[in-house]
């Protein structure tokens, strides 16, 4: 059975949304302001893809996912490439990095079957609004935040608009250079 482990980069007010600021989003940009710990923050998510065995994320996500890393090389480019990756998508997009099965239909039935298909580590990166519908039907496992230490006072959250809130217990608090923490819980199933 896989088990669902969204990694994302967020602020110390749970903002993911714009990370870069290339979306133009009034708070966004806040990635790029800790450049002294882009070294120790590459190495954790180098680390992840290794022991990664599929990635499941959102159309909106994969299309900004691909257009950075299709035709980059070295290790952390060659496995991502290589892992299976599935989309949620309702419409046309693009599909061509690496392995890529489109999955349509209703969402939870679609997910809940790549659970059962897919046997290990499946990473979800951003991809919020399919976070959201995982964690109201108890389909995501952990989460692995990586806080930047940065408070953007408005911007699409993390984990915003949930039906409920949901129990989650800490299994690790990691320092990752010397401003951010990454910080990773279990998420408790009804």
């Amino acid at each position: 059975m896989g088990r669902i482990v969204l990694s994302t980069n967020m602020t110390l007010d749970g903002i993911g949304q714009d990370p870069t600021g290339e979306e133009g989003a009034p708070s966004g940009g806040w990635f790029d302001m800790t450049d002294a710990d882009r070294e120790a923050w590459a190495g954790v998510f180098v680390a992840e893809a290794m022991e990664t065995d599929a990635i499941l994320l959102g159309a909106r996500s994969y299309e900004w996912f691909a257009a950075r890393w299709v035709g980059r090389e070295g290790a952390w480019a060659e496995r991502l490439e290589s892992r299976p990756k599935y989309v949620v998508r309702s419409g046309d997009g693009r599909s061509d990095w690496g392995p890529t099965k489109v999955l349509t239909g209703d969402v939870v039935e679609a997910v809940t079957d790549l659970k059962r298909e897919v046997d290990g580590h499946i990473a979800l990166y951003a991809s919020y609004q399919l976070v959201r519908t995982l964690v109201d039907h108890d389909l995501l496992d952990e989460v692995r935040l990586m806080v930047f230490p940065h408070v953007s006072g408005s911007g699409g959250r993390v984990f915003g608009d949930l039906i409920a809130g949901k129990p989650a217990r800490l299994t690790e608090v990691q320092r990752v250079g010397d401003a951010l923490i990454q910080l990773r819980y279990e998420l408790a199933h009804s």
